[in-house]
C-alpha cells in the first residue's frame, strides 16, 4: 500500500498514515487503503493491540483533503463522508484495543479518527480540533456524535462552534486524551551532537523527532500492558463499554453479566485463575 504502513512488533501492530507532505490528510485513496489495512489487522489472530499514528513529526492526521473537497457537489460529498465514516466505524468496532499515538495535528477527520480509538495518547506539541465550520461545513466523520460522548455536549459545542484548536494539555484536562508525553529538560539537552544548537529550525526538528520516538515507545509499552492480560476478557470488556455508552444502566448491567459469564466458558479464564491461585499458594 502507498499511504498506509503496517509494522508488526510481536502481538502489536503499528499503523501509520503515510502522507506527510499533506499532513497525512485522508483522500479517497487513503480511506480505501486504511479500510483494507483494518480488515487485514482484524483478521490476524496474532495481533492483540493496534497503535495508529501519522508518518513524520508534524501531524497525526489533518483530516479530510480540502483540495479534493473544494470542487465536489453534495452527492459526491455524501459518498466521501460515508466512506470515511464506514472505515472509522470499522476501527471503533474492532475487537482489538486501538491506541491513537497523536503526534502533532489531529484536526477535523484526524480528531474524528482519534475518537474511534480506545485510548488517546498525545505528544505535548499536539494540536487537536474540529475546525470544519471555518471552511463552511460541520464535522461529517462522526465529530458531532462522538466528541459529545467523550467530553460532554458543552465542550463539544465549544470546540465545534469556534473551530479552535486546543493543546494536548487542554485536551487532557477535558478528558479528550488519556496522557500527554513530554520531553524532560535532560532529554532536551541530550540531542545528537551533530545538531546545531544555534539553529532553531534544526533544533526544533530534532526535538520533534525525539518527542515522536518517545510517544511511540510509550504507546508500545502501554500496549504491552494490555497484551499481558486475557485477550478474550479485554475484547469483551471493550464491547461492553462501547454498548453501554448508548444503553440505559439496567440494560448495560445485564449485558455485563452476560459478558462476564461468557468468559467462564473460555480456557483463558481457568488457566489464569489457576495460575493466580498457584502463585499465591507458594507465597
Amino acid at each position: 500500500m502507498k499511504y498506509i504502513q503496517i509494522d508488526l512488533l510481536n502481538e502489536i501492530a503499528i499503523l501509520r498514515i503515510n502522507r506527510p507532505e499533506a499532513l497525512n490528510a485522508m483522500n479517497l485513496d487513503v480511506i480505501f487503503e486504511l479500510a483494507r489495512a483494518i480488515d487485514i489487522i482484524s483478521a490476524d489472530e496474532g495481533i492483540k493491540v493496534l497503535v495508529i499514528t501519522g508518518a513524520g513529526e508534524r501531524s497525526f492526521c489533518a483530516g479530510a483533503d480540502i483540495s479534493y473537497m473544494v470542487n465536489i457537489d453534495a452527492v459526491t460529498a455524501e459518498k466521501y463522508a460515508s466512506s470515511a465514516q464506514s472505515v472509522l466505524n470499522k476501527i471503533e468496532k474492532m475487537e482489538k484495543p486501538v491506541i491513537a499515538a497523536i503526534n502533532g495535528f489531529a484536526l477535523g477527520g484526524g480528531c474524528e479518527l482519534s475518537l474511534v480509538c480506545d485510548i488517546r495518547i498525545a505528544s505535548e506539541n499536539a494540536k487537536i480540533g474540529q475546525p470544519e465550520v471555518t471552511i463552511g461545513i460541520p464535522p461529517g466523520w462522526g465529530g458531532t456524535q462522538r466528541l459529545l460522548r467523550v467530553v460532554g455536549p458543552a465542550k463539544a459545542k465549544e470546540m465545534i462552534f469556534t473551530g479552535k484548536m486546543i493543546t494536548a494539555h487542554e485536551a487532557a484536562t477535558i478528558g479528550l486524551v488519556n496522557q500527554v508525553i513530554s520531553l524532560s529538560d535532560e532529554e532536551k539537552s541530550n540531542l545528537d551532537p551533530s545538531v546545531d544548537q544555534n539553529n532553531e529550525k534544526e533544533k526544533s526538528i530534532a526535538l520533534s523527532k525525539l518527542l515522536n520516538k518517545k510517544l511511540l515507545e510509550h504507546c508500545i509499552t502501554f500496549a504491552r500492558e494490555i497484551t499481558k492480560n486475557s485477550f478474550n476478557a479485554v475484547r469483551i470488556s471493550k464491547m461492553l463499554i462501547n454498548k453501554g455508552m448508548d444503553a440505559d444502566i439496567d440494560t448495560g448491567l445485564r449485558l455485563e453479566i452476560y459478558g462476564w459469564a461468557l468468559c467462564f466458558a473460555h480456557e483463558d479464564r481457568q488457566k489464569m485463575m489457576g495460575a493466580f491461585l498457584n502463585k499465591n499458594t507458594k507465597k
